[in-house]
C-alpha cells in the first residue's frame, strides 16, 4: 500500500502535506482581513462617508452650514462628550 507521501517511485513525495497548510494560511489571512474590514463596518471605497449619522457629526454639519454659532457647538459638544464618555481636551478627570 502506497501513502500519499511515498516518493520512492517517483510519486509527489512530503511536500505535498505543505499545501494544505498553505491553503489554510490563505484561508485564515482573508477571514481575518475580512473581520478587520468589512465585518466590522468600516468603511470601504465604495462606501460614501455621509453614511455616518452620529450626533457629532450632525452637530459638526450643522456648525459648518450655519445654523448653531461656535458657542452653541461647544456647548453642545461638551454635552455629548458626557453622554458618549468621551474625556476633555485637557485629559484631567
Amino acid at each position: 500500500m502506497q501513502t500519499l507521501a511515498h516518493f520512492a517511485d517517483g510519486g509527489p513525495g512530503p511536500w505535498i502535506l505543505l499545501f494544505p497548510l498553505i491553503w489554510a494560511a490563505v484561508v485564515i489571512g482573508g477571514i481575518t482581513l475580512l473581520r478587520r474590514t468589512v465585518w466590522r463596518g468600516r468603511r470601504g471605497p465604495w462606501r460614501p462617508a455621509a453614511d455616518d449619522n452620529s450626533p457629532i457629526t450632525v452637530l459638526g454639519h450643522r456648525f459648518a452650514s450655519g445654523e448653531i454659532d461656535e458657542d452653541e457647538y461647544w456647548r453642545r459638544l461638551s454635552v455629548l462628550d458626557e453622554q458618549f464618555g468621551r474625556s476633555g481636551k485637557g485629559g484631567a478627570a
